[in-house]
Order: structure tokens, then sequence, then C-alpha cells
């Protein structure tokens, strides 16, 4: 009889799981998007990395340079910078990770034997996609001087020049300053998702549902009315995390910290907006749980908050660009650590606010159905 009763109970569960199709494909979904990611997306030795460019002569030996840094596979030229400021605002923005400076009569200079220096600047806020890189410099000296043949043997047998390099935002590679400002938005990413997820189905399974389609509100109300709230605790939320950074960890906090608090505001309200709309499609609060945390994961290892953001497939980064946590790390890394304005962060900003608006129009249309 035991068997029996065991056996009942084990045909129950498979039917009651395949009645809950949402927890089916959760418990798919996740182990194959992880092997997924970590098999195919997630690289710890980043390579072709966004690289500019300033030259301020063109010579054979600037470009047996430019040839000896892509050979290393570890930068890739993709912009051409007419000033310092124009290739200081791109690493500013985070558009390249490194700038590479070719002063004026260097060839020259070379020739000469006076051994002139190239300038190479990174962006040392994220130490893992740039030390690697930046150790392979050592090699581009000689292989730019095998490849010009002109050079005289006395500059062949010494080191002809010298790379300098300059770590910015980061010059000793302190990993508290590049995880503090990613893990404030990943907090806020589980923490806004969950408490709007919950929203709506909360009032579903506690009956009060009906009352609330009785009163004379519109759907749009509905959920200003509930994201408001949440917006003032992610608020103190993110207060909370950046005064701790800077009390505990020394973060420092170059930029500005109305406009840190404004944008932060923008991602939290996108992070609500996206939770509000789960909630319009779970039946219940457990599967708005599980939506929440299937959307969490790529947030998590594709936003660049884990694992350098430069080192992945393009597939990978076209779908971390759908993230908002891969844009607001960049902001919040961008001020905190490069004093980074509006202007440096104006492309990540726009599409925080594309996101949240797409968001409240799904969840408007997903609530007008289910008042249908």
């Amino acid at each position: 009889m035991m068997l029996t009763r065991t056996r009942a109970m084990f045909i129950k569960e498979f039917v009651q799981l395949r009645r809950d199709r949402l927890t089916f494909a959760t418990m798919i979904f996740i182990p194959v998007v992880q092997l997924l990611l970590f098999g195919y997306a997630i690289n710890t030795t980043p390579r072709h990395l966004p690289t500019a460019v300033l030259v301020h002569e063109d010579s054979d030996l600037g470009r047996s340079i430019l040839a000896a840094l892509s050979n290393t596979s570890y930068f890739k030229v993709t912009r051409l910078a007419r000033s310092e400021a124009e290739m200081d605002h791109w690493i500013r923005s985070g558009e390249v990770l490194f700038g590479v400076e070719i002063p004026a009569g260097f060839e020259r200079s070379v020739r000469r034997g006076d051994r002139p220096a190239l300038l190479v600047v990174a962006d040392a806020s994220d130490p893992v996609a740039s030390g690697t890189a930046l150790g392979a410099l050592e090699g581009v000296v000689r292989t730019a001087l095998t490849r010009d043949r002109g050079l005289p043997e006395t500059a062949e047998q010494s080191a002809a020049f010298e790379i300098r390099q300059h770590r910015r935002y980061n010059p000793a590679a302190v990993t508290s300053l590049n995880i503090v400002p990613g893990l404030l938005g990943t907090i806020l990413t589980m923490t806004m998702l969950i408490f709007t997820a919950l929203s709506v189905t909360r009032e579903v399974e506690r009956g009060t549902m009906e009352s609330l389609l009785a009163m004379p509100i519109e759907p749009i109300e509905i959920m200003l009315g509930k994201i408001a709230p949440y917006v003032a605790i992610g608020f103190i939320q993110a207060a909370l995390i950046i005064a701790l950074g800077i009390i505990l960890f020394e973060v420092p906090v170059v930029g500005s910290l109305p406009l840190l608090a404004a944008l932060s505001t923008l991602f939290i309200a996108t992070n609500l907006s996206i939770g509000y709309t789960f909630s319009t499609v779970a039946q219940n609060q457990l599967q708005a749980i599980q939506m929440s945390f299937m959307f969490f994961l790529p947030n998590i290892l594709l936003s660049g908050f884990m694992f350098p953001f430069a080192g992945m497939p393009r597939w990978a980064q076209w779908v971390g660009e759908m993230l908002p946590l891969t844009h607001y790390i960049r902001i919040v890394r961008g001020i905190m650590l490069k004093g980074a304005t509006l202007y440096d962060v104006h492309g990540e900003a726009l599409a925080l606010l594309g996101l949240m608006l797409l968001a409240m129009t799904l969840a408007v249309r997903r609530f007008r159905r289910t008042l249908d």
C-alpha cells in the first residue's frame, strides 16, 4: 500500500509539473543558459579590445607600431582621434579601452637615437580587461623594429623607443573600485525586479484585484502608483550602498553626485517597469520570482559585472546591450571613477530610457488584456 500511495503522489507531481509550464521551462532554461554562456560567451582573457589612435605624423615606423599592436590580438584600432581631448572623451565614455599617441617627429627621434616615448593610455577601471593587454606591450617594440628594416642596427639592438603606460581611474588595480560600482547595479536589479514582480500577482492571490479593477483608475495610473513607492526605496538602497562604498572601501566619487542620483533613479524605474511587466504575465508569486531570476541571470553574466564585456563574442555583446544593467554599470563606473559628464554617458542614459518606455508600454497593454 505504501508503494501504491507513493506511486500515486509521484504521478500527481508530474501532472502538476506539466501543467505549470513556466516552472518546467525554468528548470530547463537556467542550466542550458548557464552552460551556453560559460562555454561560449565568458572569456577572462579578452582580445581585440577597442583602441583609439592619435597619430601626429604619418611614418613607416608609426604604421609598423600600429601593426605590431594589432598583431598582439589584444588591441583593435576602432577610432582615429584628431586631438587629445577627443581621445580622452572616448576613454572616459567607455567607447574605447585604450588610447595610443604617436608624437610628432617620432621616427626622426628614433633614427637619431633619442629614444622617444610612445604613450599608451589604458582604462584601468576594469583591471581584468586591461591587465593582460598592457602586459603584451613588451613585445611591441621588438616586433615594430623587426618590421621596419630601414632602421640602423644600433636602433634594432637596443630599445629604440619606450612605451609609457598610463593606467587611468584605477592605477593600483584595486578590485573594490571595480566591484562596488557594479555591485550597486546588481543589488538594485535583483531587489527592484522582485519587489514589483510580486505586485500584481499579490493582488490576485489575496483576492483584492476585483476591488482594484472596480475603481475608476486607468492601467497606467495603477502602474505608476505601484512603482512610485519602490523608486524611493531603491533610491535609499543606492544611497546606502554608495555611502558604504565610500566609507568602507574608499571608492571615490569623482563625478557629479546629482547626475549619479538622477541616472540611478532612471535605472531603478527601468527595472521596476520590467518587474511590473513580469507581474502581469505571471499567474502567481512563484512564477513571478522565477521570471525575475531568469532575467537576472543574463544580467549578471553579460553586463560586464563579473566578466569583461569586451571579451565576449559579438552575439553576447548584442544581448548584453539589451540589458539595463550593462548600461548602468558603465554609467556608475564612468561617473564615480572617471568623472564622466552627461555628455559622456548620454548614450547609456538614452538606452535606459528606451528600455523603460518599452517595458511600460508592454506592461500597460498586458494589463489591459487582463482587464478584458
